[in-house]
């Protein structure tokens, strides 16, 4: 039996721009502790046009929770900035939560 990333893999085959199928890909592989791989599909899922905004909260989450807390500060304001362009204030409002609830971690402020 295949693993559900495999499954995921294999359905991308047949729709390669299926941006659900990435965005779940990206999930897979982060619960695999493969955390770059896993970045680097949301960061594609962000420049897209228009930009994904679920990628940018779960790139967030999950480069804060790797400590790369500069980079998740980056990757939420522009996360932020593309809610917003969207009209999409309810996940522009849970990211700059999240934003600020990393105040508390280093010297530089949010």
């Amino acid at each position: 039996m295949s693993s559900r990333r495999e499954q995921i893999e294999a359905m991308l085959t047949d729709e390669p721009q299926d941006i659900f199928l990435r965005y779940s890909l990206a999930m897979e592989l982060k619960k695999e502790n493969r955390h770059e791989d896993s970045l680097g599909l949301l960061r594609e899922l962000m420049a897209g046009d228009p930009p994904h905004v679920p990628s940018s909260f779960m790139a967030g989450q999950q480069l804060a929770g790797l400590q790369r807390i500069d980079e998740a500060r980056d990757v939420l304001r522009q996360g932020i900035d593309a809610a917003r362009r969207q009209g999409d204030e309810h996940a522009a409002g849970e990211m700059s939560d999240f934003l600020n609830s990393l105040s508390n971690f280093g010297e530089q402020s949010v």
